[in-house]
Order: C-alpha cells, then structure tokens, then sequence
C-alpha cells in the first residue's frame, strides 16, 4: 500500500504520515488504531503508543504549538476558518495582516478556578439547544472562537482547572466537527473530530478516540458504505469505553448491516446497543456524548434501519411513534427523521401522506441547512418523481425544488 492509499484510508494528510513514518511525528493513539484497522495489524501498532503521555507531551499537542487558526467574518455574514502552520503562516502573510490584536485571555498561572469551567461549560448547553433550531454557518465562528479561548486559558490554570478545560474544549471540538459535517464538509468534519481527540487526551480523557471512530463512521455511512461503518463501529466497541459510546457505537453497527441488507445481524446489534446505553452512568458532568433529544435512541435507529432494510410500513409506524416523543424545540432532530418517515410512508405507497408530511417539514429543513438531512429529502425527491402525475408530487414539486438547491448552494 503507498502512503497515498494509507493517507486517503485514514482520512489523515499524506506529509502527516510520512513525518511519523519518519520519526519525526509521534502518533497519536487514534492515528494508530485507525492504522491497525487499515493494516490488519490486530492491535500492534495502538500498543506501541504510550498509553499516558508525559505532561510535556500532552502541553504542546493540546496547545498547538505549531499551528496558528486563521478566521474571519465578512459583513454579509460568510466566514470561513482555516488551520495553518506557523510557518505556513508567515510565508503567507497572515501573521502581518491589519486586524485588532485582542491579545492572550488572562488567567493567573496554576490557578484553580471552578467557576470559568462551569460557566462555558453552561454556555456549551445553550448552543447545542441554538443548534437544534439554526443552521451551522451561525454557530460555528462562536463555537471555534470558545475552542480556542478554552485551549489558550488552560495554559496557565492549575492542574486540575486545565484538564476541566481541555476536556471542555474537546466538547466544543467534537460539536464544530458535527456541525462541520451538517454544513457538507466531510473532511472539515474529520479534521475537528481528530482535533477533539488531541485535547481530550491532553486532558486525560483517553476514551473520545473510540467516540471519534463512531463519528468516522457516520461519514461513511452517509457515503453508503456498509463495510466501512460496520468495520469502525466494530473498532470503537473494543475496549474500555463508556457504555454510552459502545452504545452509539453499536447503533451505527446496525445502520451498516442496515445498509448491507442483514437484517439478523441489525437486530442483534440493536439489542446490544440498547443494553449498553440502559448502562450508561456519568456523573462527571460533562456533556453528554450523543444526541439528548431522542426519547429512546435504539428505537429510533430501529425505524431508521427498518427502511434501508426494505420495509417502510414498519419503519414509518416506528418512526411516527418516536418523533410524537421529541420536544418541540428539537427541530434538526424532528426533520432529521421526519424526512425519513416521509420517505418510508412514500416507499409504502403513501404518496399524498408523504407529500404533506414534507410539506410541513420544508421551511423547518431551509432553516437548519443540513447537509446530512438533505441525502434523505434527495431520495425522496427521487423517489417520488416516479408519481409525477400524482397531484400531490405536482404540487410539491417547487417548493421541494427550491429546498434542494438551497441545500446544495447554501
């Protein structure tokens, strides 16, 4: 295998690889699991990596020593955000750009502060609920402007306050990475989830590299790739993650044999996935990993599963039970699988039901600006222009139109 073809299997740069190749890089854990999944190496290569990284070590990466965060926000309200290297940096200019020097946050070294971590921790809760109703463009300067601000306060914070604030940020990190992906960007998406996994190693929480397995798989999965969701799902269950993760895990397992049209083993993985989350504890008070809005996560993957494994009336009927439970300002879940009960009742031959459920889901669809809900409402459109002279589809068709090319040039 050339270093291209490992590079594009573990969604990592290609000059990455080569500097750990070459010794120059030290892995991180997740890099070497993804490298034992690609290499069949069972393991052997996560061994090599120090299982507890020296405080030194765990500083420069959490700190990012070597890169610089380029961002801005232009009046008619587009931004963008991009990483870059300090060298990179200087020979493009951007460290001498006119702008306003906001200077480092000010925290006294080594102190022990409860109250800063409690209150961006407060203020993470309140996007997350923004996010439910508003599309990624309006959080994500916000939220990689919090990012930073908690990686730079823990420099100098005390021991304990800086690993609250590492594992804090990594929070932040893994909702940018999620938002990221609803915006359409795949690889942005991977780019912050492996960011997420670097602070939270730094700050001592060694189990967001299963979780970033997960969140790996539920790229491919919207690629339509069973053996690789099923192949990462499997990966982020082995070892000693929290039962919530092998849980998620578990769940998108299922969507891939979904996907692959097993339904024997779906319902298996279902099933364990139910009992692992029934076990979940944690009284750290971190947020929590995973959607908070769905009243019984299983079931709700269960009607998700229940219609790429061809039977629609089920799915819809599931599917229709679970979202009546869903709070009314849980809007990007409600059109998440809302569309999909709209597609499940049009694969059932429900044509008018499905049209007016749309419908109804269409302004709400505009607003949040999903990229991933978005594969769904193109299946349906599909789907449903075999009905063309069905008056309800004729009826539709504009506004559900529109609703894609927003999606697509948005």
């Amino acid at each position: 295998m050339t270093l291209t073809g490992l590079a594009q299997r573990v969604h990592y740069s290609k000059a990455q690889l080569s500097k750990v190749e070459r010794g120059l890089k030290r892995p991180s854990r997740q890099l070497a699991l993804l490298c034992d999944t690609e290499l069949a190496a069972e393991g052997e290569l996560a061994a090599l990596v120090p299982a507890c990284p020296s405080e030194t070590e765990e500083t420069a990466e959490a700190d990012g020593d070597e890169e610089v965060w380029l961002m801005q926000l232009s009046s008619e309200g587009q931004s963008w955000f991009r990483p870059l290297s300090r060298r990179q940096a200087v020979a493009t200019g951007a460290a001498s750009l006119a702008g306003l020097s906001i200077g480092l946050p000010a925290v006294s070294a080594n102190v022990e502060d409860t109250t800063l971590a409690g209150t961006f921790r407060a203020l993470f809760d309140q996007y997350r609920k923004l996010g439910q109703a508003t599309g990624p463009g309006l959080l994500l300067p916000v939220l990689i402007a919090q990012t930073h601000a908690l990686q730079e306060l823990s420099k100098n914070a005390g021991a304990q306050t800086r690993q609250e604030l590492l594992r804090l940020a990594s929070r932040y990190a893994e909702y940018v990475g999620w938002l990221v992906q609803e915006s359409g960007d795949e690889q942005g998406a991977l780019w912050w989830t492996r960011r997420a996994v670097d602070l939270a190693e730094a700050g001592g929480d060694h189990h967001l590299t299963a979780y970033a397995l997960v969140r790996r798989a539920d790229v491919t999965l919207y690629r339509d790739d069973s053996e690789q969701t099923i192949g990462l799902a499997r990966q982020a269950q082995k070892g000693d993650a929290p039962p919530r993760i092998r849980g998620l895990a578990a769940q998108r397992e299922a969507q891939g044999h979904a996907l692959a049209g097993d339904h024997r083993s779906c319902m298996r993985s279902l099933e364990r996935a139910r009992a692992l989350l029934e076990r979940q504890a944690d009284d750290s008070g971190a947020p929590v990993i995973g959607s908070t809005n769905l009243p019984d996560s299983a079931e709700m993957v269960r009607g998700w599963c229940l219609y790429d494994l061809g039977r629609p009336r089920a799915a819809a009927q599931v599917l229709e039970a679970q979202l009546a439970q869903v709070p009314e300002h849980a809007v990007r879940v409600r059109v998440r699988f809302g569309v999909r009960r709209a597609l499940a009742h049009a694969a059932d031959g429900e044509i008018d039901h499905a049209c007016e459920l749309t419908r109804e889901l269409l302004p709400s669809f505009t607003t949040i600006g999903s990229a991933t809900v978005a594969t769904d409402l193109r299946a349906l459109a599909r789907l449903l222009s075999r009905h063309s002279r069905n008056r309800s589809v004729r009826a539709l068709a504009p506004e559900l139109g529109t609703a894609l090319r927003t999606a697509t040039h948005g």
